[in-house]
């Protein structure tokens, strides 16, 4: 359990809130923990009918905590100490219960493609979804490299990873990612609103609703693919000039790296 995340239940609700503002709610291997024993430990809780994800502070999340990358790049840290956002990751590629995120700021990352694995989305109209993996010399994980091009088409899923096309909360709405668009100041409301009337649903009938609309095997095996990519790519040359260049506020120059 972290104080950077905070856990309520109430009308068939279990309600996540990132709560680490002061760093723009990065995600910490702990933080990783939490929410995946969160989601997984809802399947069999028989007073959580839905659950719901938001975020404390004015961004939603800035993504994966970047000095747990350099540490795996630079061998201070084994890549068996991100086993964290795995934790995560798989836990919303099994959930069976249902999962409404209310977005609010920029969403980095992983901040973007759980919302993939999302059964509604709010946006706040200051929403900002991007996906910098290529950027970072990284790969998509979550499945996004499944779950995003069938969601919005290939061309618009390339544009995302590869040139790091932020979309706001319109275009976002406009593709499909998300259900509605609304004020900062309505988006919890409406959020919950949407998780309560989820909630007062059937059960079974929900679950196997959310079951037959998913290939969650296919998912997880996915996963386990880009994440093998992707610990392999966090030790690479091209990551250590991505994250210096990152560190140093600068264009990162890949011409030399082989």
């Amino acid at each position: 359990m972290t104080e950077h995340v905070l856990i309520e239940k109430a009308n068939g609700v279990l309600t996540l809130t990132l709560n680490r503002p002061d760093k723009k709610n990065a995600l910490s291997n702990e933080m990783y923990g939490a929410l995946g024993d969160a989601i997984d430990g809802a399947a069999d809780d028989p007073e959580v009918r839905c659950i719901l994800i938001q975020a404390n502070g004015d961004m939603f999340t800035s993504g994966n905590d970047l000095a747990s990358f350099q540490a795996v790049n630079s061998g201070e840290a084994a890549q068996g100490d991100r086993r964290g956002g795995s934790a995560l990751i798989q836990a919303l590629g099994r959930a069976k219960t249902p999962v409404v995120a209310a977005v609010n700021g920029r969403a980095v990352g992983v901040g973007t493609t759980m919302l993939l694995h999302c059964d509604l989305v709010f946006l706040a109209e200051d929403a900002l979804l991007t996906t910098p993996f290529v950027n970072l010399a990284l790969v998509p994980e979550a499945a996004s490299s499944i779950t995003l091009p069938a969601r919005i088409g290939h061309a618009r899923a390339f544009s995302m990873f590869v040139l790091g096309e932020a979309v706001d909360a319109r275009k976002a709405e406009a593709w499909g990612i998300a259900n509605a668009v609304v004020p900062v100041g309505e988006l919890r409301a409406r959020a919950r609103a949407a998780a309560e009337a989820v909630a007062a649903k059937p059960p079974s009938a929900v679950a196997i609703t959310k079951a037959l609309m998913r290939e969650s095997e296919r998912y997880l095996a996915r996963m386990q693919e880009e994440g093998a990519h992707f610990g392999a790519q966090l030790k690479t040359a091209e990551a250590a000039e991505a994250f210096a260049a990152f560190r140093e506020k600068r264009a990162p120059d890949f011409s030399k790296v082989s």
